[in-house]
């Protein structure tokens, strides 16, 4: 008797967890096909600038780069001069999550600001105002938004203009790291566009592989007057793909239609129902949640019994804080055998938490 092998487990960790869309592989499948101009030479990263150019405006223009420390290096350090400092939060994927690539492959320092909410404000840019042109100082010369930020919160159109407002009047470059800026516009109903180029954004660091694709992101200059030297600086950092196409191809499959939405939306979708679900155990949830993540204190004995079945990542052990990561193929069930779970290991266990310190 022949056993079935066991369903593909699906994990709350991170959305690089999920596989690839099954329209992101058809999309591969059919770039596989004769030769084709190495180095984005090609049809598909053509096209790939018109549908760029749609989504952002008709200066944009799309670089497709191997990841996402890749496409956050290129763009800052294309954004900024060789004495240039970047501001962000210290909470920042590009401050936290990159192995200070950033530092030590762009030459940036990074000047990172305490946050509650993981945003930037016009105040968090004037705390640096006064060393610009100090010569003992690195110069603040971009600052940089993670849209949705590494707390799952997300900056409204307004809240970007604001902050982009202030950084061109100190003489600073604008970069959204987009890793996960589909789900910030699903969340809000706006358009990429509306979210980026419409309210003062310079580049973006465009997401894929958290929202369907195998691999790759895009860095996308809206301003080449303030980003120039992108093509030559992506070649430099090692992310020029020689077979370029099966990147483009793959961005093709997720910008050109309404993909990207669909599966924001419905990681979007997992986590209100996860957080509704994690509500209801009467756990304590830290950050709102206006994207794809859930931040939850979770006590050490409920943790342990969850980590049997699914895996997440601790985000703050002192105060016992966990992150969950809804994707584009999570499922209702999914959530549903989760949260049961939670709700039985808490019963048992109790939802104390112990305080930080």
């Amino acid at each position: 008797m022949t056993v079935p092998p066991p369903a593909p487990a699906r994990h709350f960790a991170s959305d690089n967890y999920a596989g690839a869309h099954p329209e992101v592989l058809a999309a591969v499948t059919a770039a596989n096909v004769g030769h084709a101009p190495a180095y984005g030479d090609d049809p598909w990263t053509a096209r790939l600038q018109d549908v760029v150019a749609a989504r952002f405006g008709p200066t944009a223009s799309a670089f497709p780069v191997l990841n996402g420390t890749g496409a956050n290096v290129v763009a800052l350090q294309a954004a900024s001069p060789r004495w240039g400092a970047v501001v962000c939060t210290e909470q920042a994927h590009v401050h936290n999550d990159e192995n200070a690539a950033p530092e030590r492959v762009g030459g940036l320092k990074l000047l990172a600001v305490p946050t509650t909410d993981g945003r930037l404000t016009p105040a968090d840019l004037d705390r640096f105002a006064w060393t610009i042109g100090d010569v003992h100082r690195a110069q603040p010369c971009v600052v940089s938004l993670t849209q949705s930020t590494e707390l799952g919160t997300v900056y409204t159109p307004a809240q970007v203009r604001a902050v982009a407002d202030r950084a061109h009047e100190l003489g600073m470059a604008v970069h959204v790291d987009g890793a996960r800026l589909s789900n910030a516009a699903a969340r809000l109903d706006v358009t990429l566009a509306e979210l980026t180029t419409d309210v003062g954004v310079d580049v973006v660091s465009l997401g894929g592989t958290k929202n369907g694709m195998l691999l790759g992101e895009a860095v996308v200059v809206l301003d080449p007057d303030r980003v120039p030297g992108v093509d030559l600086l992506r070649k430099q950092s090692m992310q020029l793909a020689s077979k370029a196409r099966f990147v483009s191809a793959q961005l093709l499959a997720l910008y050109e239609g309404d993909l990207w939405l669909r599966c924001a939306r419905h990681a979007n979708a997992m986590a209100d129902r996860l957080r509704a679900g994690v509500d209801a155990t009467g756990l304590v949830t830290t950050v709102p949640t206006q994207s794809n993540a859930v931040f939850v204190q979770m006590p050490a004995p409920v943790a342990a019994d969850l980590r049997a079945t699914w895996r997440f990542y601790d985000w703050d052990r002192a105060t016992s804080t966990v992150r969950l990561m809804c994707a584009f193929d999570t499922t209702p069930d999914d959530v549903d055998a989760f949260c049961t779970a939670l709700a039985a290991s808490v019963r048992t266990h109790g939802a104390v938490v112990p305080a930080a310190g």
